[in-house]
């Protein structure tokens, strides 16, 4: 099988898109986001990713699936929504349950200030 996966990265789009890593189960255990989705997966296959978690994850993919977007912007939209969807074990960055900051300005006050906020009230 894991023949498999690698083939599947060898043939991966030249395009902006995310990418979903799963386990023998068909478990999501890490979605990815790219501007070239070839390239950056092939670093898996190559063993150039020298992040950490690099070997504990190719050890566990089962299979790998594709979806290209228009834009690397609607790339990341999509991989933030995915994680959220999916709460994959290597993602712990954007595993959270927050949500994108947005912008408050309370017009009522004397002196209006931005302020960040998660919730729009």
């Amino acid at each position: 099988m894991a023949d498999n996966w690698q083939d599947n990265i060898k043939n991966a789009p030249r395009a902006p898109g995310v990418y979903l890593m799963r386990n023998a189960d068909g478990k999501v255990i890490y979605a990815g986001k790219a501007k070239d989705l070839g390239s950056r997966t092939r670093a898996y296959v190559n063993r150039t990713d020298k992040r950490c978690m690099a070997p504990f994850l190719t050890s566990r993919i089962g299979a790998v699936e594709f979806i290209v977007t228009k834009t690397e912007k609607e790339a990341l939209i999509l991989e933030n929504n995915l994680i959220k969807e999916h709460r994959p074990k290597y993602n712990v960055n954007l595993r959270d349950d927050k949500t994108y900051f947005s912008i408050r300005i309370d017009l009522k006050q004397a002196f209006p200030r931005f302020q960040l906020v998660r919730q729009v009230k």
